[in-house]
């Protein structure tokens, strides 16, 4: 497995880890990408495309599972909804 593969499944571990919570409410994630300079994209999907609280939910649940499963990254932001 490639390193810029490792680093997908980590990312999509950490993305799993939260669904639950955000479909519970009839949203969900998709990784788009993860840059050269360590910055994850992703997409809204859902309600999540429309919800109010996309950004809280970006910085204090998707964005924190994010850097605790792979702390090297920089940061994540929202291809969509923001």
């Amino acid at each position: 497995m490639t390193d810029k593969q490792s680093l997908i499944n980590r990312v999509e571990d950490a993305l799993t880890s939260i669904r639950p919570h955000l479909q519970v409410d009839g949203g969900d994630v998709e990784l788009v990408e993860i840059t050269d300079d360590m910055h994850v994209r992703i997409k809204w999907i859902g309600m999540c495309e429309s919800c109010n609280m996309s950004s809280f939910t970006l910085k204090a649940g998707i964005q924190e599972a994010i850097r605790a499963n792979v702390p090297e990254v920089v940061g994540v932001e929202a291809v969509n909804g923001l």
